[in-house]
């Protein structure tokens, strides 16, 4: 006989979100699934990824909350950069009118990460729900966006949350080679300066694993960031001598 399926549980707005560990197991269909409902304001979302639990869902659905097991992330010394991607790095600090931009073009970011697909998946899952809600956790100074600009263009980036030291990774875009790649290398560099250990993956793809990303244990993830979270919040501006921390 098949296993019948965990009870997913329904949260009514304002109400709090269920333990991470209760989440559908590996061998269900949809593994990592926390809970469905709730909302998506500032504090439910600051007690979602304090827990290690965040927001996926596609138009259509119901707000779904997933915190999967195991988890992918960046351990910011293991990241990797081959000997080709070394000299794209220095041949961008070098060179005038290349620079990383932190918070400057948010709303630019996001929008442009909601027009890319997810690998594996069709469409987007950044809704205008998601944009809407992630613009206001940005305002409230916990969403970030990491840009990289070319000649005054913005032609890549990244977003993220960051609760103290925990910085966890949102989605990326890119419009010429490799400015998305550089803006993450700017996040790792910013990181190892910032006392950063590891910036949260979610899930795992061929392309974060070429970059040193790895998957531990939900227990472990958790243990890490619930220790990051009681450092004090960074300022969020980027210094071109932090390059030195990935190039030296």
């Amino acid at each position: 006989m098949d296993n019948p399926l965990p009870t997913l549980a329904w949260i009514a707005p304002g109400c709090p979100l269920p333990d991470p560990q209760t989440a559908w197991p590996a061998e269900s269909e949809a593994p990592g699934l926390v809970a469905a409902g709730a909302d998506l304001s500032v504090s439910t979302l600051l007690q979602a990824y304090a827990r290690g639990i965040f927001p996926w869902f596609s138009t259509g659905q119901p707000i779904l909350w997933w915190s999967p097991d195991p988890r992918m992330v960046l351990e910011l010394p293991r990241f990797k950069i081959s000997r080709s991607f070394k000299k794209t790095l220095q041949k961008f600090r070098q060179t005038p009118h290349c620079e990383i931009r932190f918070d400057s073009a948010f709303c630019q970011v996001i929008q442009a990460c909601a027009q890319s697909k997810r690998q594996g998946h069709a469409g987007t899952w950044i809704v205008p729900a998601m944009i809407e809600a992630y613009t206001r956790l940005h305002h409230a100074g916990y969403a970030h966006s990491i840009e990289t600009w070319v000649e005054g263009e913005l032609v890549g980036g990244l977003y993220c949350v960051a609760l103290g030291h925990a910085v966890f990774g949102e989605s990326m875009f890119t419009r010429i080679p490799d400015a998305s790649k550089i803006a993450l290398a700017a996040l790792v560099a910013f990181g190892k300066n910032k006392q950063v250990s590891i910036i949260d993956c979610q899930q795992n793809t061929g392309h974060l694993a070429s970059l040193g990303a790895a998957e531990i244990s939900r227990e472990h993830f958790l243990t890490q960031i619930g220790a990051a979270q009681a450092h004090p919040i960074n300022h969020w501006q980027f210094d071109p001598l932090y390059w030195n921390s990935i190039l030296a």
